[in-house]
């Protein structure tokens, strides 16, 4: 298990370098570091759309590393990387041409083997407010505590922690079938 304090000392350290003396190494170092969840984070909000999620995840680096000088390191350097993630997917979604594509991919993708909770689940996560998925996504599928999310996503902690517990809440209703087995016996 990794220690996230020391994890986030060596990501100030990298992002210093590259700020300070424009060490692209070090840069490239972070790039590895975090590519992964990026591209995670990227996956979730774009519902599996690996090719469009990669080109974000590009987007993204290259934004982290126009804009590195305002990290200031008042958040983990993660964080800022999800923030600036969010952002590309979010002005993704105003493109009229990509927005398009991304619903066609998703008439196609549909394959017969998912289970039926995770379909449950998705439909559920769809019903949900835009803000709601937003908050749910960043604390329940990617882990961000509720400060971290409030910062990527630019709203105050106490509305995060309202629309996750609303979410959770209307989800939790949406999917009592799931825990009583009399009710999924019913079910066509």
């Amino acid at each position: 298990m990794t220690d996230s304090a020391a994890e986030a000392r060596i990501d100030h350290a990298l992002a210093t370098r590259a700020r300070l003396d424009g060490d692209r190494q070090a840069f490239e170092h972070l790039v590895r570091r975090h590519q992964g969840m990026v591209r995670a984070q990227l996956r979730k909000l774009l519902r599996d759309d690996d090719a469009a999620a990669d080109d974000l995840a590009q987007e993204t680096f290259v934004l982290a590393w126009r804009k590195l000088d305002q990290f200031r390191g008042e958040a983990r350097f993660s964080t800022w990387l999800h923030r600036i993630a969010y952002t590309c997917f979010l002005q993704s979604r105003r493109s009229p041409a990509r927005h398009a594509a991304a619903e066609a991919m998703e008439t196609l993708e549909a394959p017969a083997q998912r289970i039926d909770l995770q379909l449950d689940i998705e439909r559920g996560m769809r019903r949900l407010s835009a803000a709601e998925q937003a908050v749910l996504l960043h604390c329940a599928q990617l882990g961000l505590s509720h400060e971290e999310a409030a910062y990527v996503l630019a709203m105050p902690l106490g509305t995060v922690k309202t629309h996750a517990l609303r979410g959770k809440a209307k989800l939790k209703t949406w999917l009592a079938g799931w825990r009583d087995p009399a009710a999924l016996e019913e079910t066509p």
